[in-house]
């Protein structure tokens, strides 16, 4: 009997955002995925020394907010719960040891792609997964001499709407006063202010 099929959605998600969500719902769509996990990074190894991240508990209760009622999506602490540096690799292990008989589906920007060679234990994640690629309408996915880049990967493609997004400008919109209506989902915006998050200096 053939398993779910899985999608993950790997990030750090300070703050999680539309385009995040935008991403998830539309490779569900696409892909006819059962669900689609938004996995909170605990400790995102791109990010060390980089700048400050907001403590996981805070950025997964963004998460669980934003999906509640989305149909098919779901904030996963794994990664926390594991604690230390967050490896894609030990998440997709984790995955495959707790549901052996899921299909998975890596979840990634087109922008992520050219830096998949830098991530650890990349041949384990390339035998696991399908690698999902999501990239706006007239975006170049592999640019001229990379055409090897994606060698050995199971891929797809999938196009979602175009929303020019940043979680460095919505850090920099709360600690200015600017609004996050239609940029962040609601239920995350009344976290963000309850927890009184992103006043501080970015």
């Amino acid at each position: 009997m053939a398993g779910e099929r899985i999608g993950i959605l790997g990030g750090t998600f300070d703050p999680v955002h539309t385009g995040h969500l935008t991403a998830a719902v539309n490779v569900r769509f696409e892909l006819s995925l059962d669900r689609v996990l938004l996995v909170v990074a605990n400790q995102p190894w791109q990010k060390i020394g980089a700048r400050p991240v907001t403590p996981a508990a805070d950025r997964l209760a963004l998460v669980e907010a934003a999906v509640e009622g989305c149909e098919g999506l779901a904030a996963s602490a794994m990664e926390i719960e594991r604690g230390g540096i967050s490896y894609t690799a030990d998440t997709v292990a984790e995955l495959q040891a707790a549901e052996p008989s899921a299909e998975l589906f890596l979840v990634i920007g087109a922008d992520v792609a050219p830096a998949l060679s830098s991530w650890a234990r990349l041949e384990e994640v390339r035998r696991a997964v399908t690698l999902v690629i999501v990239n706006r309408p007239g975006t170049r996915v592999i640019a001229p001499g990379q055409h090897d880049l994606l060698a050995g990967w199971r891929t797809r493609f999938v196009e979602i709407p175009a929303l020019e997004i940043s979680s460095t400008d919505l850090r920099d919109r709360v600690a200015t006063g600017r609004p996050l209506d239609f940029l962040v989902p609601p239920a995350a915006i009344r976290v963000i202010r309850q927890r009184n998050l992103y006043r501080g200096p970015r």
